[in-house]
């Protein structure tokens, strides 16, 4: 595969780069470079990041990077993640792995955050990157973790958190990070750190954020100074809200119920979570939609693409509930091989669902 089409493949599907140039003298100077993404232990997994991370990553691979899936336990227990329990949050790494390989991301390694914090010169980078930023500086990355910026309540281990994703990065000599666009504060804070250090610059990849079911959410909180990334942030797919959100297991009954209640305005293709979730999450996993329809109604009719999908949905031709129903058969054809997994090997899905329950 030539540099151009290894580079399309690691940019499509994203919403910033830094830099194209960047990653683009990486291919030509480094047979396979590593890239990352860093995953907090915090619960059930829903499709946001399950399928569009995941489609992400297998793009990753498939362009011929070493990609590493980081499962931050320290970060979770940190962030008070599942009350905090190291035994609860490891549980959940684990479970996450087994999503992930029945999604299909093989050729991955798995790195624990526990396993680098046994080297003491990770914490010498994270007093480093900590010596080489100013309070207010991490202050404000504090929405990384779900926190607000201005937060008068807080607990003095959130200050380490934003040192550490950075410190990961450098720890694991890693020539790309990924993440969600909600993460670029702590990525930026290591290119910062990177040039006041002389240390290797990381390149970011960053990939929208999947809207919840129930469409744009204004909220009070205070995520990011920009408001319309604040208001992204807000509205994202969140596992604590389950009846706007699909986990990658859910029935084919409960994924129809979902999506069938689902805020899907006529016409409207801005801040549309069916047409977000049949962008990022259902066209990134499948070649094709297809949309079953009467004869009178336009007949059946299948897309590749989602620029032809998006303009006849604008121009009406389109019904609201014939593209949900074909998101929705189409989502359980996507997450069959989910469901089989722990429809066999239901052990950890059960555990977790019992703390999610006991929570």
């Amino acid at each position: 595969m030539d540099i151009q089409s290894r580079l399309d493949l690691i940019t499509r599907n994203t919403v910033e780069i830094i830099t194209h140039d960047e990653l683009h003298s990486l291919l030509e100077t480094k047979r396979k470079p590593r890239a990352y993404w860093g995953f907090e232990s915090s619960g059930l997994m829903h499709i946001g990041l399950g399928l569009v991370c995941g489609s992400k990553i297998r793009d990753m691979i498939n362009a011929g990077l070493h990609f590493i899936i980081f499962l931050a336990d320290w970060h979770s227990w940190i962030n008070n993640k599942l009350e905090g329990e190291m035994e609860n949050i490891r549980l959940c790494g684990r479970y996450f792995m087994e999503c992930f390989e029945a999604l299909g991301l093989k050729n991955v390694e798995y790195i624990w955050a526990t396993d680098i914090a046994e080297d003491i010169q990770y914490w010498e980078r994270v007093v480093r990157i900590s010596k080489s930023a100013s309070v207010q500086r991490i202050m404000r990355s504090l929405p990384i973790m779900g926190r607000e910026m201005n937060l008068s309540d807080m607990e003095t281990a959130w200050l380490f958190y934003p040192c550490m994703q950075a410190a990961d990065i450098f720890h694991m000599k890693l020539d790309i990070a990924c993440a969600g666009l909600e993460q670029r504060k702590a990525h930026m804070l290591a290119r910062d750190t990177a040039e006041k250090q002389h240390w290797t610059k990381p390149s970011c990849v960053h990939t929208p954020l999947l809207m919840g079911l129930k469409g744009p959410t204004k909220s009070n909180r205070q995520l990011d100074e920009d408001s319309t990334l604040n208001l992204q942030i807000t509205s994202k797919m969140s596992k604590s809200l389950p009846s706007t959100c699909i986990f990658v297991h859910d029935s084919p009954e409960e994924i129809k119920t979902k999506i069938r209640n689902a805020y899907c305005p006529p016409k409207q293709t801005t801040n549309n979570p069916i047409l977000e979730t049949a962008r990022l999450a259902v066209l990134t996993n499948t070649n094709e939609l297809t949309i079953t329809r009467p004869p009178k109604y336009g007949g059946t009719e299948t897309f590749t693409n989602y620029p032809k999908l998006e303009k006849s949905y604008r121009e009406g031709t389109i019904h609201p509930l014939d593209l949900k129903n074909a998101i929705a058969d189409t989502l359980i054809q996507i997450l069959e091989p989910v469901r089989n997994h722990f429809r066999n090997h239901p052990e950890k899905l059960e555990k977790m669902k019992n703390i999610e329950i006991t929570r």
